[in-house]
């Protein structure tokens, strides 16, 4: 697996289910894999408590699951384990944390960045591509998606693998050979 994954798509396009499949190592039916699972949604009302619920029980036995909405970099270094994957799911909710929280979005980003180098698992990150749709209506809307599209590039830059969701369907569209060692 490579160092760093990061799976993009819209919503209920398949990112989640092929992450936790390409983390536990089960995409081509082998046996299952232990696993971390950082999760950065919060339940602040019913609807997305529901969806939390649904995620937990999809997803099934086999993870260890850290909940963190804020601080990310922390959260993966503190899960890190040789050749144990992490999952982080999702970019979009914490960049989403983040603003409602007043955080400085590009200080975040960077720490998120340094956090990756040399660590000894895989990480898998999962995030929404929010810049195929309509122009949101809000400022606020508005900053979200540049912001949103400036994290991903920038994920995607440091990304050893890309994927992009589909339909269920995943297209790679990075994928740099893992360093021999």
């Amino acid at each position: 697996m490579p160092p760093v994954t990061l799976v993009l798509g819209g919503a209920r396009s398949g990112k989640s289910t092929h992450a936790e499949k390409l983390a536990t190592g089960t995409l081509f039916g082998g046996l299952p894999r232990q696993a971390v699972y950082i999760a950065t949604a919060q339940a602040g009302d019913v609807e997305m408590a529901t969806r939390i619920m649904a995620h937990r029980a999809r997803r099934g036995g086999g993870w260890t699951t850290i909940e963190e909405p804020l601080k990310l970099a922390v959260a993966i270094q503190g899960a890190a384990a040789p050749r144990q994957p992490i999952l982080v799911d999702c970019l979009t909710l914490w960049l989403s944390n983040l603003m409602h929280a007043g955080a400085d979005l590009d200080e975040a980003a960077d720490e998120l960045v340094r956090s990756l180098e040399g660590l000894a698992s895989p990480v898998l990150f999962v995030s929404n591509e929010v810049g195929l749709g309509i122009v949101p209506e809000t400022p606020l809307g508005r900053a979200f998606r540049d912001a949103q599209g400036r994290l991903n590039m920038r994920m995607a830059e440091r990304a050893d693998r890309v994927i992009l969701m589909t339909a269920g369907l995943p297209l790679t569209l990075k994928d740099r050979p893992a360093p021999r060692g």
